[in-house]
């Protein structure tokens, strides 16, 4: 039989570290794009044959990058070691595997980056996969935490759509609005559009080129994602039975998303400068990973459709095992 989990402080605190350092890598990341030092290091894995090159210009941000990389791995692998010797849930076991899986490919996608000479799509699947580790990384944090491990018996999750399903959707349509963005950063389409709130004047511009209609595609997805948030965070606002854990997310979603509109105009209107760019991807990064806890935690802490309190502590009682 498997023990029951226990919270333990030190692994949720190195959780918590590389989560943060993956946030930081995210940025690092953002920051080779911005500066287009992409391939200021043309060779993989060394940087110009050596493992420390002169740190300048754009090699400052690309080695740097690979560097931080480099440190975010070995992190990662003393998170697994970490949940496989002292974690008893084998699903969370089984996340810090994943971890390492993913940062091993992510790291495999960055050299091909280089080596094939920045194509849009593997650019795109870099960034997009750099999404996901960091997600996993937030979620084992989460998942170690004590308010996850010594969670009361969850109550009901009424409403239609369900809490549950609202806020997965949400978490889904944020990604694919990353996804989106990523390729509007890789492609070259930043400022195919070059005026904010409207489209060379107009609400709707001509898509008479692939740039134009990416961006523009951008900017609708930044539509539909907003009114899925707002529609998350006002059910989660009025949901009498929603617990704190799940308002207090819901409040920092609103600031997150209002920073992120604020700082996709001013990457337009600045013509794209490094910081407020940067910045811009940053925060898309936190609007997703904090949808994805949300997501996480509505389905700790609600239970799927109304059930008596004797049934929802059983199905608290077999998720903790």
């Amino acid at each position: 039989m498997t023990a029951p989990a226990r919270f333990q402080a030190g692994l949720h605190r190195f959780a918590v570290l590389v989560a943060c350092g993956t946030a930081a890598l995210v940025f690092a990341g953002g920051l080779v794009t911005s500066t287009g030092s992409g391939l200021s290091v043309p060779d993989w894995p060394l940087s110009f044959g050596q493992v420390m090159p002169v740190m300048r210009g754009g090699v400052l941000f690309e080695h740097g990058h690979r560097m931080l990389a480099a440190t975010v791995g070995l992190l990662t692998i003393g998170l697994m070691a970490w949940l496989l010797r002292r974690e008893t849930r084998g699903w969370v076991r089984r996340l810090g595997v994943a971890a390492l899986g993913l940062v091993v490919l992510q790291g495999i996608l960055g050299g091909l980056t280089v080596l094939l000479q920045l194509p849009t799509i593997v650019s795109v699947a870099h960034a997009g996969m750099a999404e996901l580790f960091l997600c996993l990384t937030a979620a084992i944090a989460l998942v170690t935490s004590r308010g996850w491990i010594e969670a009361p018996a969850p109550v009901p999750d009424a409403g239609t759509p369900s809490l549950r399903a609202l806020s997965a959707g949400a978490a889904f349509v944020v990604y694919g609005q990353i996804l989106l963005g990523a390729l509007v950063r890789h492609s070259g389409a930043g400022l195919a559009i070059p005026d904010f709130p409207l489209a060379f004047g107009r609400l709707v511009p001509p898509l008479d080129s692939a740039l134009v209609a990416y961006h523009f595609a951008h900017r609708v997805g930044a539509l539909v994602t907003s009114v899925c948030l707002v529609w998350l965070v006002v059910r989660l606002l009025r949901a009498p039975l929603a617990p704190f854990a799940l308002r207090r997310p819901a409040l920092l979603l609103v600031a997150l998303l209002a920073l992120q509109i604020f700082l996709g105009a001013l990457t337009i209107w600045s013509r794209r400068a490094v910081i407020p760019t940067t910045l811009h991807l940053l925060s898309g990064a936190l609007i997703l990973v904090t949808t994805v806890v949300i997501a996480l935690r509505t389905r700790r802490l609600l239970a799927s459709g109304v059930r008596e309190p004797a049934l929802a502590g059983g199905a608290l009682a077999e998720t903790s095992a």
